[in-house]
């Protein structure tokens, strides 16, 4: 996994935007304001992505490249490697999750405004 191609996956979610807004190299990526994954420019070995948390506990215990949320809530967000150790494909389903989770807890007006 490269950090191109999951930026490209990322942004390519309808309403996705992306910023820095800790510092130059914590890229964020929100939809409808509110973030859905973090990352390290310069180190880019993990993606913090949000997680349902009995989903979070099963994929804890199944990889050893998923574990509870580098500087987040860890009952919510897990940090998931993608130094090949988690399968690419999963990485891309946890994105969509993680987004999914996000989108769903945005107000219907803002909901209709990225899916109209």
């Amino acid at each position: 996994m490269t950090l191109s191609f999951l930026r490209d996956y990322c942004l390519s979610k309808a309403g996705t935007s992306e910023d820095t807004p800790f510092d130059a190299n914590t890229l964020c990526f929100r939809v409808g304001g509110k973030i859905f994954g973090i990352t390290d420019i310069e180190n880019f070995d993990f993606i913090n992505l949000k997680c349902d948390p009995e989903k979070s506990e099963e994929l804890r215990e199944r990889y050893p490249g998923i574990t509870p949320g580098y500087h987040m809530n860890k009952k919510w967000w897990n940090s998931v490697s993608v130094l090949g150790n988690v399968p690419d494909k999963l990485i891309l389903d946890l994105v969509d999750h993680s987004y999914e989770l996000i989108f769903d807890s945005l107000p219907k007006k803002i909901q209709a405004e990225i899916r109209p």
